[in-house]
């Protein structure tokens, strides 16, 4: 079809992709089509994982994705892909399917609390009701929520350690024969040097043949696919091929603390009033609180930051006196403009590709999969049909 860039089983194929952002979304796309004989070469300015994909609360839910039908079915989907990697790699100590507690601190939130809990539950999505009592006796005996508060439990979520998935994918592949630029920017996305390809004269492409990437060290990568996967960076990767990517400014404070010579006090992911609050391997915990996410722009130090995230968390949690604070990151999440996912090819730039989202924790492994189907197939996933790029024009 015009316009339309062909693929595997049509005069032009994807035979090499330049992956450009190596987080949860970047690795998933790659370790997909490395696994569809793609050659990968994975492009990150930093190191891979090293991102907002470290510097987030890293929970796998669509518990919290009620806002469209479409977009929790998608985050549904999100969930159940976890669980076939978690089978097909093993889940080592990147997955942790603990579920997620939360409850409210007043009758207004509690009341939208257990409004979304029977929408969900009319949307066949497993929650469980407790109480505060009970939650201490058999989940979380360090809480400080009341004996009677309504809890919402759900068990099929989790929270994942980032980092270690990507690093567990990025080196699979790697191993399986995917190239690394990390440590590289890409400088310019150009037309392909061989073919005939370059500008039509009209903001299009004729004779179409491939990329060329340039890197910051001076190198050049020939190839026939570019995926945007570049996180918070993605609409200055997108406008290096003429495209203009609206996105959000919404950046968030994530502080870690280290319980080191102390029993780790929390089990699993869990929002409690002001602050939400997980694991994060290795006695560290992590927190995250959008009241203070909405200090940021006051001037305040990330250390002050933290420390009021520490404070809230003690609060919640009072045997968290005895952790200490590691490190505060501010990082600005990579959320298109009208805050669903833009994925998928881009018609009127064939060889383009977008994997731009929020909850990309949530979404990294299936969006991953679906896109590599896309690029290799040529098909677009129903799943996708909201969420194509070119809703923005």
């Amino acid at each position: 079809m015009e316009g339309t860039f062909t693929r595997k089983g049509s005069d032009r194929s994807i035979e090499r992709a330049a992956i450009i952002g190596t987080g949860i979304l970047g690795a998933s796309v790659g370790w997909n089509l490395t696994r569809r004989g793609v050659q990968v070469v994975f492009v990150d300015a930093g190191q891979p994982g090293e991102g907002v994909t470290n510097w987030s609360f890293s929970w796998v839910n669509a518990s919290n994705k009620t806002v469209r039908r479409s977009y929790f079915d998608l985050n549904v989907a999100g969930m159940a892909e976890y669980r076939d990697v978690a089978g097909t790699i093993g889940p080592d100590s990147w997955w942790h399917p603990t579920g997620h507690l939360r409850w409210a601190g007043d009758s207004a939130a509690e009341a939208d609390l257990l409004e979304t809990a029977a929408l969900l539950v009319d949307w066949d999505y497993r929650v469980e009701m407790r109480t505060g009592a009970e939650v201490r006796r058999r989940f979380e005996a360090g809480l400080t929520v009341p004996d009677n508060a309504p809890v919402v439990f759900y068990p099929d979520e989790a929270w994942v350690h980032g980092r270690r998935l990507v690093a567990r994918l990025v080196g699979d592949a790697v191993a399986a024969g995917a190239e690394q630029r990390f440590g590289a920017a890409v400088r310019e996305i150009g037309a392909g040097g061989s073919g005939g390809g370059g500008q039509d004269g009209q903001g299009g492409r004729s004779g179409w043949s491939g990329w060329t990437v340039g890197l910051s060290d001076g190198t050049a990568l020939d190839v026939d696919a570019v995926v945007n996967a570049a996180g918070p960076a993605a609409a200055d990767i997108a406008a290096l091929v003429g495209r203009k990517l609206p996105m959000r400014y919404e950046p968030g404070a994530v502080t870690r603390l280290s319980c080191a010579g102390s029993p780790l006090p929390i089990h699993r992911a869990m929002h409690v009033p002001h602050i939400e609050l997980r694991p994060d391997g290795d006695n560290s915990i992590v927190l995250h609180s959008r009241e203070i996410d909405a200090l940021i722009d006051t001037g305040k130090d990330p250390a002050d930051l933290g420390q009021l995230l520490h404070d809230l968390a003690r609060a919640a949690v009072p045997t968290l006196t005895n952790c200490r604070i590691t490190e505060t990151r501010i990082s600005n999440r990579p959320i298109p403009a009208d805050g669903f996912p833009s994925v998928g090819t881009v018609p009127s730039t064939p060889g383009y590709y977008e994997a731009v989202t929020h909850s990309g924790i949530t979404l990294g492994p299936i969006l991953g999969r679906l896109l590599a189907s896309e690029i290799v197939d040529g098909a677009g996933a129903d799943l996708l049909s909201d969420f194509r790029p070119e809703r923005f024009g």
